[in-house]
């Protein structure tokens, strides 16, 4: 599912409901018919994997920063993860390979590279929902699709919202939640959206203009 909107429009905060940063003041949030509230946090956090545009890179390996994602994991998971989604290359190429030290902030690696690093630290995580907010919108194209290639195999087989400006990220979703001032305001798929001349489709329409 992707959710999409002006900026303002409450994708961020539906997101953050969905991962339990807070709560509701009315209505309930459920997963599989059960209440956020009545999940032990342990149990949400390993269940629901939130990956967002500023990605937390820690001082540590690189081996560290994915091992985040289920510490205690081996080596070879976390080489195995970095593979599958595309991250072994850039790592491989570093002085120190999967022990190179990463400054705070990830001044040693590119947006994009620490994107990978977040998503296979989310894959190691494997989780049964993944939340991503604004993933590629800081990326050039060429850093953009290594990304966007890593994000179909982190979401493949799961339940996954994806939040985006860029609506080139929607060519994986299945449903379309067009959201604005707090609401959702059109829901379907893609391609009936743009069919009925609303809203999504008017975005659509504009993003598809600038590309020319």
């Amino acid at each position: 599912m992707a959710v999409v909107g002006a900026t303002g429009a409450g994708k961020t905060t539906l997101a953050k409901l969905l991962a339990r940063f807070y709560d509701p003041t009315h209505g309930r949030v459920l997963l599989d018919g059960v209440d956020l509230r009545d999940l032990a946090t342990a149990d949400l956090r390993r269940a629901v994997v939130m990956v967002t545009q500023e990605v937390f890179i820690f001082s540590g390996t690189i081996a560290g920063n994915i091992a985040l994602g289920r510490p205690g994991a081996d080596r070879a998971e976390i080489q195995r993860v970095a593979e599958v989604i595309g991250a072994h290359e850039f790592i491989s190429a570093l002085p120190d390979g999967y022990d190179t030290d990463i400054q705070a902030g990830g001044h040693r690696v590119s947006a994009g590279q620490r994107q990978l690093v977040a998503l296979a630290r989310a894959l190691l995580a494997d989780p049964a929902v993944v939340i991503l907010d604004e993933a590629t919108p800081s990326l050039d194209i060429p850093g953009e699709r290594l990304v966007q290639q890593a994000m179909n195999t982190v979401l493949h087989g799961r339940t996954a919202l994806v939040i985006a400006h860029r609506l080139s990220t929607l060519h994986i979703a299945d449903r379309v939640l067009m959201m604005a001032g707090g609401r959702i305001v059109e829901d379907g798929t893609p391609g009936d959206l743009i069919d009925e001349q609303g809203r999504f489709a008017e975005l659509h329409t504009a993003w598809q203009d600038s590309l020319t």
